[in-house]
């Protein structure tokens, strides 16, 4: 009966498959050779070579995307099954069925009432007065929307801050010598899940319609493989993820360079990387002022103001930011310092912009007042000038 049942459920997947009444499919209680492999979500994804199975699988610690022709994702389903995995979970907008695999192969079916009436919509939603398309599939396969494209709820705040960053990056773009260019070339510095970075090309590509070359740059080898899959199977084709530190990257002829929350100094050598690429805009958002903090030595007017803990914190992240922007506009930016996003979305929400300016500018003048600022506050070391002057 355990072969009659496996190969029941097999079968209604191709049958679902091809009376296009599938939704999606789950592999679960593995029992393989991999300690860090958990389960396989299945869903559909539409690509110019047509409608495939996309394969996600989930590990411990890390996601690996992949697609298939729909012949190949049943043959891996049917190798997997009872050796690997022992309960699968098929939706179709029929039935729901459920397979669990026992000892000795022994197993059980059972069939369900449909969980989902609808099939989810493949086709991407282009409309260009949206920014994003929550229906995007790297969307989900991010775990930012569900299968029918709703905005989960724990993802509230970065879906606001996904949009919210594409339409500060795009009113930036326009506002400055790129505004006429047809392609582009980005590099996200500090990349991470991509959210951002996916976000940023889909809406240049194909929402504005520029060429579009978008590099994400990270630590973490395994965000990099995940990242790289998802943006295979979105046919993503100029969007890469490489693994890399930030101090040690090789970066040249670059329009825009992005480093959001980047640690520490690690923003400075964001920023020093753009100057050198002469990049035309530099959008970055600090994270973890450390570095300034332990310096500085209140000025006696200040000094019953900066004894208290978090008075001396918040100064030393105005003052180091403030830095950042008087550097930038030492070597030719002109810049901006905002809140991109409230508080309540997330809590590192300043944003340095440095756009490159096309007038001469008296970068004397700004040096003395750089100098004068460390001067008044004590400060020896500031990682981006220090950057800048060792040149």
């Amino acid at each position: 009966m355990s072969a009659e049942n496996i190969e029941k459920f097999l079968s209604e997947i191709a049958k679902s498959l091809h009376e296009e009444t599938f939704v999606k499919m789950t592999l679960g209680n593995y029992r393989g050779n991999d300690p860090y492999l958990q389960k396989i979500l299945t869903r559909l994804i539409k690509t110019k070579k047509g409608v495939r199975l996309f394969f996600l699988y989930k590990y411990e610690t890390r996601d690996t995307a992949k697609n298939y022709s729909k012949n190949k994702g049943i043959k891996i389903i049917r190798d997997f099954l009872g050796k690997d995995f022992f309960a699968g979970h098929l939706f179709t907008t029929k039935n729901n069925f459920q397979l669990d695999i026992g000892k000795k192969r022994r197993s059980r079916l059972n069939i369900g009432k449909p969980t989902f009436k609808a099939k989810p919509d493949l086709n991407h939603d282009r409309n260009k007065s949206r920014l994003i398309d929550p229906n995007s599939f790297y969307l989900k396969a991010l775990g930012i929307t569900t299968d029918s494209g709703e905005i989960r709820a724990k993802q509230q705040d970065k879906w606001k801050q996904i949009n919210k960053f594409v339409e500060t990056l795009n009113n930036l773009v326009k506002d400055s010598t790129l505004k006429e260019k047809k392609n582009l070339k980005i590099i996200d510095m500090g990349s991470g899940k991509g959210y951002l970075t996916f976000a940023t090309y889909d809406f240049f590509k194909n929402i504005i319609g520029i060429d579009v070359e978008l590099t994400g740059v990270d630590t973490k080898q395994q965000l990099i493989d995940l990242c790289n899959d998802i943006a295979k199977s979105s046919e993503f084709n100029n969007l890469k993820f490489v693994h890399g530190f930030i101090d040690d990257y090789k970066l040249q002829d670059i329009d825009v360079l992005i480093a959001l929350h980047a640690c520490n100094t690690a923003t400075d050598d964001a920023i020093y990387k753009g100057i050198k690429a002469k990049a035309k805009l530099i959008v970055v958002a600090p994270c973890c002022h450390q570095e300034i903090r332990p310096q500085i030595k209140a000025p006696e007017m200040m000094k019953n103001i900066l004894k208290h803990g978090i008075m001396l914190e918040r100064e030393a992240e105005s003052i180091t930011d403030g830095l950042r922007s008087l550097l930038l506009e030492e070597q030719g930016y002109s810049t901006k310092i905002f809140e991109f996003i409230s508080t309540e979305h997330t809590p590192k929400n300043n944003m340095i912009i440095g756009t490159l300016k096309e007038k001469e500018f008296d970068s004397q003048k700004i040096s003395e007042q750089i100098q004068t600022i460390k001067d008044f506050y004590g400060i020896e070391n500031q990682h981006l000038h220090k950057l800048l002057k060792s040149d």
